[in-house]
């Protein structure tokens, strides 16, 4: 049955669901994951539906995927990953309220509701802290001196940067951090967050969308620094941010937010590791962490740390192997 709600044909749904705002959503691993997770968690006839969304639409395709959560009582929230600030940027007068995160970030990951009200959450500082938790152990940067070198300023890049900066002991931040981007609006929408922030940490802006450039800024990190692709090439966009004669620092870590397409990044990387002694990730314990806080919100769960742990498991079964990604 569908409805048209103020000028948006919104269709009514029979059962509980959750949108996934992406750009391939077909392919991600979660639309094969959400129906054991849903089982476990007792999600009864709960459904994800991928809503895939160009890179930068136009705002009326943003303002329409929200209207569908908005005004439909059964389409319960979304996860919103690649248009995290676009959505915000374009639909952002239709949402009751923003969390401290959103307002912060300027960006969303999370539609949800509550009694009647629409919500928007940035989520990834969250996973980005969980994530990074399982990467370092306390004290890391104080012990290496490693500096962090992000390239790309989007949604999550604001996260990794903010969580950083915030962390309470000293030992526990790098002494700088180095954003490029091919943008400068998302460098300036950076830059304006960080200045809201305690100075903990020295943040360098960096205008660039030449992977040979990219090169040469990565070969004057220190040692122990970390990397880190967040552009989404490798897997929404061909390629990598970098080329292949680009040397990693020595005991480095390579973060490759993605975990599944091409992964050109990652393989970079891993034709070096032994070579320049790298510690490797990719974004699989991201996708774990941002799936089940968002999953949680949008459905008013609670996953404690034991049933973390059992997605976790059972997603790893249904992960697929790094040649089919």
């Amino acid at each position: 049955m569908t409805e048209d709600v103020s000028g948006y044909k919104i269709v009514h749904r029979d059962e509980p669901t959750m949108y996934f705002f992406g750009v391939t959503t077909s392919r991600s691993t979660i639309m094969r994951v959400f129906p054991v997770w849903a089982e476990i968690l007792g999600l009864d006839r709960a459904q994800l539906i991928g809503v895939d969304i160009p890179l930068h639409a136009e705002a009326e395709q943003y303002r329409k995927a929200v209207a569908q959560i908005k005004y439909d009582p059964l389409s319960l929230g979304a996860l919103v990953t690649t248009h995290k600030i676009d959505v915000l940027e374009a639909a952002g007068d239709m949402f009751d309220e923003l969390d401290k995160y959103a307002r912060l970030c300027g960006d969303l990951s999370c539609i949800s509701k509550r009694d009647n009200r629409l919500i928007g959450h940035a989520k990834d500082p969250i996973a980005a802290g969980s994530s990074l938790q399982h990467i370092f152990k306390p004290g890391y940067w104080d012990r290496t001196g490693g500096h962090v070198l992000c390239i790309g300023a989007g949604g999550s890049a604001i996260s990794i940067t903010y969580y950083l900066m915030a962390r309470p002991e000293p030992g526990d931040r790098p002494k700088r951090i180095i954003v490029v981007n091919r943008s400068q609006p998302r460098l300036d929408k950076l830059r304006s967050i960080v200045a809201g922030l305690p100075p903990t940490i020295e943040v360098m802006y960096i205008l660039n969308e030449d992977p040979v450039r990219n090169d040469k800024i990565m070969a004057d990190l220190p040692a122990g620094s970390m990397v880190i692709n967040a552009t989404g090439m490798g897997k929404d966009r061909p390629g990598s941010p970098i080329t292949d004669d680009g040397v990693f620092p020595m005991r480095g870590i390579a973060w490759e937010l993605n975990y599944r397409g091409e992964l050109d990044f990652m393989h970079q990387a891993m034709a070096q590791e032994r070579q320049r002694n790298l510690t490797i990730h990719d974004g699989w314990q991201y996708f774990l962490y941002g799936w089940s806080d968002h999953i949680a919100e949008v459905f008013h769960k609670e996953i404690a740390e034991d049933l973390f742990d059992q997605l976790a498991e059972v997603a790893e079964v249904i992960r697929p192997s790094s040649d089919s990604r």
